[in-house]
This record gives structure tokens, C-alpha cells and sequence, in this order.
């Protein structure tokens, strides 16, 4: 029992400073490198930068502008109504009054489909002049007027990109729930672009990905997933993308910004959403986001059993795992936070969401999900 103990405690540490080190460091690396050795662009390829909106009247009054304001020489806004209640077609109507780069269509409300907007997405990307789809949600605004600029460089480091992974942060509140899904967005973010950059691209999101519209039809774009109700950006990303096909852009300038949800019942909504197409991923995604939380488990459960063995050996070892293996979160986590001009957390917030939410996806996961259309 003793030494079966000490060897899964030991085992698991060491998968886990391996897995910190290699891919949640990866983004940090990245952007060190980049700040050294910046990319120098020279043709600007024209852009397509594309909006979904469902009763998004508010949001594109606020944000919109953003969009049309963007530092580049060639580009459009296509935004497509899904299916709006609200002012959505009012406001498109007086922002493309004053801007000939913005266009518009729309999902008809009786449209019997079970994801809306992967129907919307597709209608934006046949409707787009250009080779390059920029995405990005209604809710959303650049970090800067850069931001266009900024993701068109994973194009421009290599031509044969065909992806480009962004990253999609949340304004700051005050607050445990907002704490909670900032932590959760980097957390996510550092591990798919952190897999991306170590040739494993698993998922983007849609708030802030890019890719040729030539991909899109060529793989059949969405047609595979028409019948899921969520998964349009990870699912399409985790279908098509390879070692070869993607890059990564970190530099803080090309981020977007959305307000985070305010409730836990809507978080919590959001969540389950977003986990409900996970089995839907390839064999290897599946098998390489169940080895990290699997060895987190057993880690946090050596290190509780360890009492119990009568062994202060033991004792010792799992206390200074334990310590050291948290001493690497808390600097791996805020040093990437403040490499990506977000907020750090403090060491108590990183041990306790390092085991709330991998319980949360658990429950998540095994229990029956709610219907939802968008």
C-alpha cells in the first residue's frame, strides 16, 4: 500500500510539472519570443470579419463601431441576424447607412434547424468577397484598433496557415463569479493554444479565430455539425485543424473582450454548452484532456491518503509535492496572466479552482444537459 502510494504520487507530480511546463508555459514562451523577434508583414491580405447576432440590438450599438474603426486597408463586416427580437435591424440599418464596408443578412425566425447559428456563420462565409473569415461574436470588442492587423500575422509568418487561434478574454468585475470565469478563460486558453503551439490543435473559439473561407468549403464547413445545437467554433477547429494548417497570434493587441456572465445559473449554462460537444472530438483530443485532470485526481487523492499509510516518509514527500506542485501553478498561471495584460490570481484562488472545476465538468458531463437552441 506504502510504496504503491508513493509510486502513483510521484508518477502523477511528475506528469503534472511536465504538462505545466511543456503546454501551459507554451503561450507565455511564445510571447517572450515574439516581443524579442517581432514579425515583419508586408502584403495584407483583404479580410472577411464575420458576426452572428441573436437579440444582440444593445451590443451592437456598443460595440460595433470597433469593428468598423480597425487600422487596415482592406476589409468588411458581415453581420447576420439570426433570428432578432429586438432592435438588431434597426441598429445594422443605421451603421450601414454610414459605413459601405458593413453588410448584412439574416436567419428567417421560422427556421427549423437546430443550431441557428452555425446556419448564420455559414450565410456570412458564402457572402464574404474575401479568402480570409475573422470571427468574432457581438458582444465582443477588439483590444485595439490593431486587432485585424494582429491576427492576419499568423497568416503572414507562414502561408501555408490555414488557422489562425486567437485568444478571448472577459472584462474585469468585481466578484467570485467573475474571478471564476476568468480563471476558467485562461486556464482554456493557455491549454488549446498552448497545444497548438506544441503542435496539437484540439479547439478555438469563436469569439476570436480565423481561417480561410477555401478550408471552410472545402471540409464541408459545418454540414457535419448542423445536427448539434452548440459546437460551431471548437467542434469545426478540432475536425480540420493540424500541426501544419495552424499557428497561434498572442500578441496582447490582436485579443477580444467580452463582459463575462454575471450570474453562477448563467455561467453555469454557458459551461454546459460548451462541454456538451466534447464527445464529439476526435480519439486523440479526448484521450489527451482526460491523462491531465485523470492525474490531478489521483495527485490530490495520493496526497489526502498519505495520512493514512502510518509512513512520515510519505508524509513528507506529499507535502512537498503538494507545495511544490502549487508554487508551479501559482507562478505559471501569473506569469502568463501578466505576459497576456490580464489579471493574476491569488495562490488560494488557483488551488481552489484547480479542484472545483474539474469536479464541476465531471458533474457536468454526467448528468443529462438541457436543450438549447443557440
Amino acid at each position: 500500500m506504502q510504496n504503491a502510494l508513493l509510486i502513483i504520487l510521484c508518477l502523477c507530480a511528475l506528469f503534472q510539472f511536465y504538462w505545466y511546463i511543456r503546454y501551459l508555459c507554451a503561450p507565455a514562451r511564445r510571447l517572450r519570443k515574439e516581443r524579442q523577434n517581432a514579425p515583419i508583414v508586408n502584403a495584407l491580405p483583404s479580410v472577411s470579419v464575420l458576426v452572428s447576432a441573436r437579440n444582440a440590438g444593445e451590443e451592437l450599438e456598443t460595440y460595433l463601431q470597433a469593428l468598423l474603426t480597425q487600422d487596415y486597408p482592406e476589409y468588411e463586416v458581415i453581420v447576420v441576424d439570426d433570428g432578432s427580437e429586438d432592435s438588431t435591424r434597426e441598429v445594422l440599418d443605421r451603421y450601414m447607412a454610414q459605413d459601405e464596408r458593413l453588410r448584412t443578412s439574416f436567419v428567417p425566425r421560422d427556421t427549423r434547424v437546430r443550431s441557428t447559428k452555425k446556419l448564420a456563420l455559414t450565410l456570412a462565409a458564402k457572402a464574404a468577397q474575401y479568402d480570409i473569415l475573422l470571427l468574432t461574436d457581438a458582444d465582443c470588442v477588439p483590444e485595439s484598433p490593431h486587432w485585424i492587423r494582429e491576427m492576419m500575422k499568423g497568416f503572414e509568418r507562414q502561408e501555408s496557415k490555414d488557422i489562425v487561434l486567437g485568444f478571448g478574454a472577459y472584462f474585469y468585475r468585481p466578484g467570485f463569479v467573475n474571478r471564476l470565469v476568468r480563471y476558467d478563460t485562461l486556464f482554456n486558453g493557455l491549454h488549446y493554444l498552448g497545444a497548438a503551439l506544441c503542435g496539437h490543435p484540439y479547439m478555438g473559439v469563436g469569439r476570436n479565430l480565423a481561417y480561410r473561407k477555401s478550408l471552410f468549403f472545402d471540409t464541408g464547413g459545418f454540414t457535419r455539425l448542423m445536427t448539434n445545437r452548440a459546437g460551431d467554433d471548437d467542434l469545426f477547429v478540432n475536425h480540420v485543424a493540424t500541426a501544419r494548417n495552424t499557428t497561434v497570434v498572442l500578441a496582447p493587441e490582436s485579443y477580444t473582450w467580452s463582459p463575462a456572465k454575471r450570474t453562477f445559473r448563467e455561467w453555469w449554462q454557458q459551461k454546459r454548452r460548451h462541454l456538451s460537444v466534447s464527445p464529439q472530438y476526435k480519439a486523440q483530443t479526448k484521450w489527451r484532456l482526460l491523462v491531465e485532470p485523470l492525474t490531478r485526481g489521483l495527485f490530490y487523492t495520493s496526497v489526502l491518503l498519505s495520512p493514512f499509510v502510518h509512513s512520515p516518509f510519505v508524509l513528507y514527500i506529499a507535502l512537498g509535492l503538494f507545495l511544490a506542485r502549487w508554487l508551479m501553478q501559482t507562478i505559471v498561471i501569473n506569469l502568463s496572466a501578466g505576459r497576456m495584460n490580464q489579471r493574476g490570481f491569488n495562490p488560494l484562488t488557483i488551488l481552489g479552482m484547480d479542484i472545483f472545476l474539474p469536479l464541476v465538468n465531471l458533474w457536468m458531463l454526467a448528468i443529462p444537459k438541457r436543450k438549447t437552441k443557440w
